[in-house]
């Protein structure tokens, strides 16, 4: 991957300088809807950019305005499932960075493992556990991006979180906030893992964020995470999941994420 030539090729088709990045998951394409855009980029069109596979992941890099403020939004990410390598997934943040972002606002689809959790919740990510057991700074470390053993005790910026929680509120939205943690996918997972994930912290479990949060982080650049929970899972009940129903119930709970993120942005620098 060469990022000088990805860069070169997308300020050869926009001259829009973005302050804050968006990436959406899967279902949760929509919010792209709601830019003032001023333009946007078919992934398949970008030098080195990856494309994604999955349904409900379009493809795209949108340019424009949101909350009166400069965005990239990715309209569709990228899976360690997908058999892309975690510098892969991660180079979209790369990208958004040297276009200009210094602060990523993330959204994710996942499953609840917190027995007070229903489906349609938004539960905004507080910390993260990383299933995946890979991580895209492994291998040299670019120095001038950010330091070899970067910090990570504190990866969701907490200012946002608090503005966020702020913003439900005023909304009469509904908000959790609690631990986010990913695996590797594309299984979902057995009750012994439901289990597993119970005992060790987790709230919700899902296939991403978490190597984009990573990269963000390394570079300094400011994350907020909000995920939607589209199913339930027990250790006691063997409940069948499907990505269909994943989506659906994504979209349905898609506009309350929308006016989070809309305020939010609103508020960032002000």
């Amino acid at each position: 991957m060469d990022i000088k030539k990805t860069i070169s090729y997308i300020r050869s088709v926009t001259d829009f300088v973005p302050e804050i990045g968006i990436i959406l998951g899967s279902g949760l394409g929509s919010l792209g809807e709601e830019l003032k855009k001023t333009q946007q980029i078919d992934y398949t069109s970008i030098p080195d950019f990856p494309v994604s596979t999955v349904k409900g992941h379009s493809g795209k890099l949108i340019f424009g305005f949101l909350g009166g403020k400069k965005v990239v939004a990715m309209q569709g990410r990228f899976h360690y499932y997908e058999g892309y390598s975690m510098k892969v997934i991660t180079y979209p943040v790369q990208v958004m960075k040297e276009l200009g972002i210094h602060t990523l606002l993330l959204s994710n689809a996942c499953g609840g493992v917190n027995p007070d959790y229903r489906i349609g919740d938004l539960m905004i990510i507080e910390d993260h556990i990383n299933l995946i057991w890979s991580n895209p700074l492994i291998g040299p470390n670019h120095d001038e991006w950010g330091p070899r053993f970067p910090d990570m005790s504190a990866p969701y910026d907490p200012i946002l979180i608090k503005k966020a929680k702020e913003i439900a509120q005023k909304n009469n939205i509904p908000i959790k906030t609690g631990v986010y943690a990913a695996v590797s996918g594309p299984c979902f997972e057995t009750r012994a893992e439901i289990r597993f994930l119970k005992v060790i912290g987790a709230d919700v479990i899902g296939m991403s964020t978490i190597p984009e949060v990573i990269a963000a982080r390394h570079r300094g650049i400011a994350c907020f995470g909000l995920s939607i929970i589209t199913d339930v899972s027990s250790p006691d009940v063997s409940v069948k999941v499907t990505h269909e129903e994943v989506l659906e119930a994504a979209n349905s709970a898609a506009p309350k994420m929308t006016i989070i993120f809309r305020e939010l942005i609103e508020g960032i620098g002000g």
